[in-house]
């Protein structure tokens, strides 16, 4: 399984790099899965587009997982994935804007704002990275 997990990786990616282009060549606006889920709250003209965008995020991956069996080593326990969605939420809304957004996107543009938002994920991901294995042992 490890030796296949880049793979899943950069396939993942490359299939975000090309939603992310589809999008704006088919809408002509940038994809931001953030911005598109605030916005379902909204009575604009655009909310069945964004409830279509986000009800692919949800059944895509779930119908790819029926296809082909693998494992994504998340926790079984509801109560950490809630708590790991919340923080995450709460990242993204500081950020204004998620890793798909900025670090796909917002880059390919050489937005300033993703730029510094992808430099700060990814370093606090190493940051974190480092302390769980490196020091706790977690992972």
């Amino acid at each position: 399984m490890l030796q296949e997990t880049w793979l899943y990786g950069l396939l993942g990616g490359a299939l975000i790099g090309t939603a992310g282009a589809i999008y704006v060549l088919v809408s002509g606006r940038i994809l931001g899965p953030t911005a598109t889920l605030f916005g379902i709250w909204t009575a604009d003209a655009e909310r069945r587009e964004r409830l279509a965008f986000l009800a692919g995020l949800i059944a895509v991956p779930w119908i790819i997982s029926l296809a082909l069996p693998f494992s994504t080593n998340a926790t079984g326990n509801v109560v950490w994935l809630v708590l790991g969605g919340l923080l995450v939420g709460f990242g993204t809304r500081l950020a204004n804007g998620c890793t798909s957004g900025h670090g796909v996107c917002g880059m390919s543009r050489l937005s300033p704002r993703s730029l510094v938002a992808t430099a700060v994920y990814i370093g606090a991901g190493m940051a974190v990275m480092a302390v769980l294995r490196g020091l706790w042992g977690v992972i």
